[in-house]
């Protein structure tokens, strides 16, 4: 057989396969939601990122992978670098079978892979945790939101016209790119991160900030980081609540600094760069955001 011909029918078979090992695979898990349209809006939020880690400007060879239930594929799990969920509460303790999720959630920790919580996703009901507010997320992630149903802790989910948040660690890499930035939102505040007096352990680091509420105001914790023992990495944002702030570019660059870091990439020096979406692109539950032309 030809030399040249030989060549070409190797590659044909090799190339897709190397390819595909080369890819650096993003698992977004969308979970339910009854939140009314404009807010939450986890699916199109979903579809959204999806779009915008694929599409990225300066971050080469990224899959994302999106689903809408808990993926029982473990060839899918296996595949992730990180995991990231969006959703009313914390979407593996909300499908069915939790025990089952956590455990598979538990295989993907100790390999080390990343996780991130967005917005709600990082919240936990009483139901969800032990009486002393132990639960893995807290590992995993660093802390969590928790609800007013927790008997050890509850967090505060109020919305502000105007609530700044602020860069808390400039030096590291997720915070590359975006500035300070002030948005009407529901960044809850007192989350929890266990310890004594609910300190950051000292593998957790605060990388955003915000002085709430503002009648009574305090430097709370909004967004933080964790380099965990397994050398996974994780990554909570309790922002956005309403849909519409996925427009902001420093607030969707800060979110997905943090969802590439968790993947183990190199976060770029000016920060994970996107088109601005158009939101009514991805199907969103709101009319305000779905084009009049349909």
């Amino acid at each position: 057989m030809i030399p040249g011909l030989v060549y070409l029918i190797l590659f044909a078979i090799a190339g897709p396969l190397l390819q595909a090992a080369d890819e650096t695979r993003i698992l977004v898990v969308v979970g339910p939601s009854k939140h009314p349209p404009g807010s939450h809006e986890a699916a199109a939020g979903g579809r959204l990122l999806q779009a915008a880690l694929q599409e990225t400007r300066n971050v080469a060879g990224v899959r994302t992978d999106l689903v809408y239930e808990w993926p029982q594929d473990k060839a899918l799990r296996d595949s992730a670098s990180t995991v990231v969920f969006i959703g009313d509460t914390f979407p593996a303790n909300r499908f069915e079978n939790p025990a089952r999720n956590l455990a598979d959630l538990a295989e993907m920790m100790d390999r080390g892979c990343g996780i991130v919580c967005l917005h709600y996703a990082t919240g936990l009901l009483g139901g969800d945790v032990k009486p002393d507010g132990d639960h893995p997320l807290l590992r995993w992630m660093g802390g969590y939101f928790a609800n007013r149903s927790c008997p050890h802790h509850q967090s505060i989910a109020r919305v502000y016209p105007e609530a700044r948040i602020e860069v808390a660690a400039p030096d590291h890499p997720v915070s590359r790119g975006w500035n300070s930035f002030t948005l009407h939102d529901e960044p809850y505040i007192n989350n929890y991160f266990g310890g004594p007096g609910n300190r950051l352990a000292p593998n957790v680091t605060a990388l955003a900030t915000s002085m709430l509420p503002p009648d009574s105001p305090m430097s709370e914790i909004v967004a933080w980081g964790v380099e965990r023992t397994d050398g996974g990495r994780g990554f909570g944002i309790v922002m956005p609540h309403f849909y519409k702030n996925w427009s902001n570019d420093d607030l969707r660059r800060f979110i997905l600094n943090g969802i590439v870091w968790t993947a183990k990439l190199e976060v770029p020096p000016a920060g994970v760069e996107t088109e601005r979406p158009d939101l009514g692109a991805f199907n969103p539950e709101s009319v305000e955001f779905i084009p009049r032309s349909r």
